[in-house]
């Protein structure tokens, strides 16, 4: 069946591994083929550009055969142009080979705001064309290999690129771990944040990122071992708050303050993570992020969110 999710891609369980082949696998999309995958917020401090996690916003992409390219789109990124352009278009195109399709999309997942908005369309969009490898369009157009497997496999995902090819595994994390999540309404682009990290680094502070990197993973995996000073690096969050966003470190200092075992930025920002131990930590966590947005003069919200363990869903 064209909605069925090939075996490679089944969300997985703890430990396993999802290989990505460069095949381009594909089939002429079944009428309204609906997919859905989940946001993420990657890097979790040290890890960067190698661990995301999956949270509980959906991007929700519906493809058939059409006449012509019809392109519609509601809920976050709606005030985006649709047509050829849109992300949506561009991968569904590319996988069917076609651009005689309706493609709407429907997202709760905001834009520009360090939250993989892009990879996890991508994925959806592919996987809503009938592409047998989603994860690999989705780091294809959005180049950011966890990204793309936390929409994927969903829950805690560490990824790479091997050969061209991204290579992706889901891991332990531990049930008991409640994300919030500060939203601010300014926007930044993944360029810019780019842009303000240093070409080089002591080889100390890549050591230290190193380090922090493999005791996070563990502590992910059992949240007795967690503690603010994992969720550290020394590679970008201090670099680009310098140059991007000065209130950051104030922010995250108030969320370890009002209760979560760490914090740290979501992607490129501006949104912050915060990992607390329970729902009723995490609850007034979330009301203290709200007063940190106020105090510090930033609109946005403050969320208590769920990891999302099931991540890409495909439906005919």
């Amino acid at each position: 069946m064209c909605a069925q999710l090939p075996q490679h891609i089944v969300p997985a369980t703890t430990g396993s591994v999802a290989t990505v082949r460069s095949l381009r696998g594909r089939h002429v999309a079944c009428p309204a083929v609906r997919a859905s995958a989940p946001a993420s917020s990657a890097n979790l401090g040290p890890g960067f550009d190698a661990l995301a996690l999956a949270l509980s916003l959906r991007v929700e992409v519906t493809v058939e055969p059409a006449p012509a390219l019809r392109v519609t789109s509601e809920g976050e990124g709606a005030e985006y142009e649709c047509g050829p352009d849109h992300l949506a278009a561009r991968v569904a195109c590319g996988v069917v080979k076609t651009d005689q399709l309706a493609i709407h999309v429907r997202s709760d997942v905001p834009v520009g705001r360090g939250l993989g908005s892009s990879a996890s369309l991508a994925v959806a969009a592919a996987a809503a064309a009938g592409a047998t490898d989603p994860l690999a369009w989705g780091y294809d157009f959005d180049h950011h290999p966890e990204n793309a497997a936390a929409s994927v496999l969903g829950g805690l995902v560490a990824a790479t690129v091997v050969d061209g090819r991204p290579l992706a595994a889901r891991l332990a994390l531990d049930p008991g771990l409640v994300p919030v999540l500060l939203v601010p309404d300014r926007a930044l682009s993944t360029e810019q944040a780019r842009a303000a990290l240093p070409a080089m680094v002591p080889l100390a502070d890549a050591a230290f990122t190193a380090s922090r990197t493999a005791m996070l993973i563990a502590a992910l995996a059992d949240r007795r071992l967690l503690r603010p000073e994992l969720m550290a690096d020394r590679l970008h969050q201090d670099a680009r708050a310098a140059a991007l966003y000065p209130e950051a470190p104030a922010l995250l200092a108030g969320l370890v303050e009002a209760g979560a075992s760490g914090a740290c930025w979501s992607g490129a920002g501006p949104s912050l993570l915060a990992l607390c131990d329970g729902a009723e930590v995490a609850g007034s966590v979330r009301v203290a992020g709200e007063r940190l947005l106020a105090a510090h003069h930033l609109g946005g919200r403050a969320l208590v969110l769920d990891v999302d363990t099931v991540g890409l869903v495909v439906e005919a």
